[in-house]
């Protein structure tokens, strides 16, 4: 039981045939005080390496904002891609309303499916909301070329909704997906008058890159 803790009462009556399987549960929770337990799942198994300059990195923004203090967080800005569904159903907890002992029969409604209609959508937002919010074309993937296009709209997001961001450098805050570590993607953020570099290498992992960007 030590060596194999994903046993079943099945597997265990199988070397155990006289004892009843009802015998072997009780014995087994009861007696000896065995639990299940669910696996806890995690993004990505890191290696030493990804450890590293995952700890690296970490190092280096409490570095930054023990130089800039909090005028360096707000100078963060953050996005990421995720799936949106739109278009479904309505569920039955939004159909409760409130009634009492004299109130009509509540009302029916017949059985609806959610929808399994989505979109991809990208949000960059900062310390103070929303910057930008950029849905993508039913049938059309994020690339490069796409991801700069947002930076650009973002860009002027900034300029119209963060007077004086620009000036004084905007620090982009993304991870290591295939489009924001593109040498387009980096030639997009050196072209706008500034630096950009990563702290972490560009491995497929769940890591944090900071890419910092003085955007003029």
């Amino acid at each position: 039981m030590r060596l194999l803790r994903n046993f079943t009462i099945t597997q265990l009556s199988e070397h155990l045939p006289n004892i009843s399987r009802t015998v072997l549960y009780e014995t087994v929770t009861g007696k000896l005080g065995y639990r299940k337990f669910c696996a806890r799942w995690v993004p990505k198994t890191l290696t030493e390496i990804h450890k590293t300059s995952r700890m690296g990195a970490a190092l280096e923004f409490l570095s930054r904002y023990h130089t800039g203090g909090e005028d360096f967080l707000n100078r963060i800005v953050t996005g990421d891609e995720t799936w949106v569904a739109h278009g479904n159903a309505e569920t039955k907890q939004q159909s409760l309303a409130w009634g009492h002992t004299g109130s009509p029969t509540r009302l029916r409604k017949a059985r609806q499916t959610l929808s399994s209609r989505k979109l991809m959508v990208t949000v960059f937002r900062d310390t103070q909301g929303i910057l930008l919010i950029e849905f993508m074309t039913r049938g059309t993937a994020i690339n490069s070329e796409v991801y700069c296009r947002m930076l650009k709209k973002q860009k002027r997001a900034i300029q119209n909704k963060r007077r004086g961001l620009l000036s004084s450098g905007v620090v982009l805050l993304h991870d290591n997906a295939r489009p924001h570590t593109a040498v387009r993607t980096g030639e997009v953020c050196s072209n706008s008058n500034g630096m950009c570099f990563n702290i972490l290498p560009t491995a497929r992992t769940w890591l944090l890159l900071i890419f910092i960007c003085s955007l003029q």
